[in-house]
């Protein structure tokens, strides 16, 4: 008797896969899109989602809060982190309510820069490159 012929087993799903994966270029992961801070300040002054005695309650809310963390980087804030975190998601939610009816893919821009607006406040050398003065 001789014995039967072997067939080759077919590959593993997990295998196939795996080769196919190694055989790909590597691809890169869409990040966020770079902050745009001037252009967001813009779009805020310029939009009609806001009337002009809010936008400038708002403008003075934001420089009491801005002048809040340079004190904090300047080490003379009686402030912890925690509080101007507070303060700070405080204001964007006022800001974003605000847009939300009227101008909705700006109070969607504001919103998902969120932390990207906080990074740079938090950090002392991309604080000090805004350029705030009081």
């Amino acid at each position: 008797m001789s014995a039967a012929p072997t067939v080759p087993a077919a590959p593993t799903v997990a295998a196939t896969a795996a080769a196919g994966a190694a055989a790909l270029p590597p691809t890169k992961v869409a990040g966020p899109p770079p902050l745009d801070l001037k252009g967001l300040e813009q779009r805020l002054r310029d939009t009609r989602a806001i009337g002009v005695f809010t936008k400038l309650s708002l403008k003075n809310q934001v420089d009491d809060l801005l002048a809040q963390f340079k004190a904090f980087h300047q080490g003379q804030a009686g402030i912890t982190v925690g509080q101007l975190r507070q303060k700070y998601e405080l204001l964007l939610m006022k800001v974003v309510t605000l847009l939300q009816d009227g101008d909705p893919a700006l109070a969607s821009a504001v919103s998902s820069s969120r932390e990207a607006i906080w990074e740079v406040l938090t950090d002392p050398q991309k604080f000090a490159a805004i350029g705030y003065s009081t």
